[in-house]
């Protein structure tokens, strides 16, 4: 019962007035204790006191969103729906700015558009200071003319989606609304008349310097004269700092060039010795390479004529183990002793010493030992 709204209340943009704040800030409202203990049964002249005693404004605040007394009052405000004299009166407060700021939100959620521009305007011009509780439930300071054009210009304030309405200058090209005036437009225009009549006694003014400078009196001609000639030597002293700046000039431009012909040329002297240096690098490495790939085919050609080598061993190692015995003497140079005994025998007849005469036989030993050819009978 506590949170329903009066039977008597009109419907808002075609719905309850309560449903103009999201269903889950609404809830968080329901549960807080300000809202069970402080709003229970206040009525639109009761309403006014607790509003009083509001320090800042804001939305909801915290990890748990807990919503700020000011929302407990605007939702308190749907709900028992104060008649627009009464808001009205909220807005025109100037002693409680909470209060204020209440009747101006309430009107923003509430009222149609050409009442919404027509007293919310006017508190552009209230630039008091009001405390608002950030989301993170800090306190920042901003001013009532800052949250009166939040209200104007945004959509979305206090953590509420505020109702659409159109824009001023559709209004006004309607007929709805009249063209906005400035509280400082009669400022403006007193400023507007005085620079018009110091504009007036300037020309004045001038017009009297030429009638003065019309008259040929003497005194009046020395003056004119000496007035000339300070402009002529003047003149002059500008003419001769004007060459001397020019030729100062000339002479930055002259070092200038120089520097820069200088660095020119050092950049070539550098490119030059980076390319050369860069092409004996080359260079040196192309040798280094060649000196490398000739080892390589040395080592290459050595490790292979040791393996052909090693391989032709083995092969002959193979063969000798395969072949005869008396074949392995023969080939050893080690005659088998049948052959020995063949070539014994032949040198003994050759020789001649065993000739079956004695003194025949001794004789070819003795001509054997002085080497000559034995005696043949």
């Amino acid at each position: 019962m506590a949170n329903r709204t009066d039977p008597a209340a009109k419907s808002i943009r075609g719905t309850n007035p309560q449903n103009l704040v999201e269903k889950i800030v609404r809830s968080k409202i329901y549960q807080n204790t300000y809202w069970k203990e402080q709003c229970f049964g206040l009525t639109a002249e009761t309403l006014v006191d607790k509003a009083m005693e509001l320090d800042h404004i804001g939305g909801t605040y915290g990890g748990n969103r807990k919503p700020t007394p000011f929302m407990c009052l605007v939702m308190k405000m749907l709900q028992i729906q104060p008649e627009k004299d009464i808001v009205v009166e909220f807005i025109k407060n100037d002693d409680y700015k909470y209060v204020r700021v209440l009747g101006a939100f309430y009107l923003r959620l509430t009222g149609i558009d050409t009442d919404i521009y027509r007293y919310l305007e006017p508190l552009y011009n209230d630039y008091r200071k009001v405390r608002r509780k950030s989301p993170d439930g800090n306190f920042i300071l901003t001013h009532v003319d800052e949250v009166i054009d939040e209200l104007l210009t945004t959509d979305y304030s206090c953590d509420i989606a505020l109702p659409r309405i159109k824009k001023r200058w559709t209004l006004e090209s309607l007929g709805a609304l009249d063209a906005r005036k400035s509280v400082l437009e009669d400022d403006f225009e007193e400023e507007e008349e005085k620079d018009e009549n110091e504009q007036d006694g300037l020309e004045e003014e001038v017009a009297h310097e030429k009638d003065y400078y019309r008259g040929r009196s003497p005194a009046r001609e020395r003056e004119r004269d000496y007035r000339r000639d300070s402009h002529r030597h003047r003149d002059r002293d500008y003419d001769r700092d004007r060459d001397y700046d020019r030729e100062r000039g000339r002479g930055r431009d002259r070092d200038r060039d120089r520097d820069r012909d200088r660095d020119r040329d050092r950049d070539r002297y550098r490119l030059r010795e980076e390319k050369e240096y860069g092409y004996e690098r080359d260079r040196d490495r192309e040798r280094e390479g060649r000196e490398r790939d000739r080892r390589d085919r040395d080592r290459g050609r050595r490790r292979s004529h040791s393996r052909s080598r090693s391989r032709s061993r083995d092969r002959k190692r193979h063969a000798r183990s395969s072949m005869s015995p008396r074949r392995r003497e023969a080939e050893d140079g080690n005659p088998p002793e049948e052959s020995k005994k063949k070539k014994g025998k032949k040198e003994k007849k050759d020789d001649g010493t065993d000739h079956p005469d004695p003194e025949i036989a001794e004789a070819n030993r003795i001509r054997a030992s002085l080497g000559m050819k034995p005696l043949k009978l």
